[in-house]
C-alpha cells in the first residue's frame, strides 16, 4: 500500500545558474520530504515542474544549512555547484549576511557575496586519486585508457573531461550518454568536452549523469578548469564559457572557487492532486 504524502501542499522555489535549473525545497524545521520518487515526478518537464537537479535544504548542527541533491532520474548527487550558489544567494538575501556555510557530501562549503550580484562558492579541493574520483582501477587520472585520453576528477561527483579542438562540433548527446556509463566509472560520470579559447578561457559543454545535456554545470566547470591546469593548457584561474553563460574558476590552495550569476525565478506550491500521483 502506498503511503500518503504527509502534506496537503508543498512549497518550492525555482532557480537557475546560467540555465542550469533547479527545484529547491526548504525543509528546515521539519522532517525531510524528498524521496527518489518525488524527485522523478517533479523532474519530468511535461508532467511535473522540470529541473536538472533538485536540492532539499535541511537543518544542520555544524553549518547554516545542509543540502541534499537529486538528479532528474531520482538518483542522488554528491555535489551541485550552481544549485549551491543559488541557495547561498537566497540564504544571504534572507539573513542579510555576506557569507554562509552549507554542508554537502563534500563537507562544509563556504559561500560569499562576490559583489555585482555574483555569488562565490568554495567547492573544496579536487579529488585526483583514482579511488577518490572514483574510478574502477588504480591508474593515473590525468590520462585514462579511453579513446580521446580524457582526465578524471572528483568534485563530489565523478567527472570525465575530454580535451577537443572544437567543443561545439561534438555530438554531445551520443558521446555523453556513451561515456556516462563507461565501466571505468562505477558510479557513472559527468562528461565534459572542453576546447581552449585563450590561455585563461575555456569553452565547455556538458552531459550530466542522470540528467543529460545541460546548459551549465558548476562542478563540471571546476573539474574542467582543474583538468586544463593539470594538462598545461591554462593556469589555475580560468573563465569557463558554457551554453548558459560564464563562470570564473580559481583553483586555490584551499579549494576550487567558483563565481557566477544566479537567478531566483519564482516561488510556487505543489498541490495535493499532484502529490497523490507520486508512487
Amino acid at each position: 500500500m502506498t503511503q500518503a504524502f504527509p502534506m496537503d501542499s508543498l512549497p518550492f522555489m525555482k532557480m537557475h545558474g546560467l540555465g542550469n535549473d533547479f527545484v529547491v525545497i526548504d525543509s528546515r524545521g521539519r522532517t525531510p520530504v524528498v524521496t527518489p520518487a518525488l524527485a522523478r515526478a517533479l523532474g519530468h518537464r511535461h508532467l511535473g515542474v522540470g529541473f536538472d537537479q533538485l536540492a532539499e535544504i535541511l537543518d544542520s548542527k555544524d553549518s547554516d544549512v545542509e543540502l541534499v541533491f537529486y538528479n532528474a532520474d531520482g538518483s542522488t548527487a554528491g555535489a551541485c555547484g550552481n544549485a549551491t550558489r543559488c541557495i547561498a544567494r537566497h540564504l544571504m538575501a534572507e539573513s542579510g549576511a555576506s557569507d554562509v556555510t552549507l554542508r554537502t557530501e563534500r563537507g562544509v562549503l563556504l559561500g560569499e557575496d562576490a559583489g555585482n550580484g555574483l555569488t562565490r562558492i568554495n567547492m573544496g579541493a579536487p579529488l585526483l586519486n583514482w579511488n577518490d574520483v572514483p574510478i574502477a582501477e588504480n591508474i593515473d587520472t590525468l590520462g585514462l585508457p579511453i579513446d580521446g585520453n580524457p582526465t578524471a576528477t572528483g568534485m563530489g561527483n565523478p567527472h570525465c573531461t575530454f580535451i577537443v579542438e572544437d567543443a561545439d562540433a561534438i555530438d554531445l548527446e551520443t558521446l555523453g550518454a556513451k561515456f556516462e556509463q563507461h565501466p571505468l566509472f562505477p558510479e557513472r560520470t559527468n562528461v565534459q568536452f572542453i576546447s581552449l579559447l585563450a590561455p585563461d578561457r575555456i569553452r565547455m559543454r556538458v552531459w550530466e549523469r542522470g540528467v543529460g545535456v545541460t546548459m551549465a554545470s558548476g562542478s563540471s566547470s571546476c573539474a574542467s578548469a582543474v583538468t586544463a591546469a593539470r594538462r598545461g593548457l591554462t593556469g589555475r584561474r580560468a573563465e569557463v564559457v558554457l551554453d548558459g553563460g560564464e563562470l570564473q574558476i580559481d583553483w586555490r590552495d584551499d579549494g576550487v572557487w567558483m563565481t557566477g550569476a544566479t537567478m531566483h525565478v519564482f516561488d510556487a506550491s505543489l498541490n495535493r492532486a499532484f502529490l497523490d500521483t507520486v508512487k
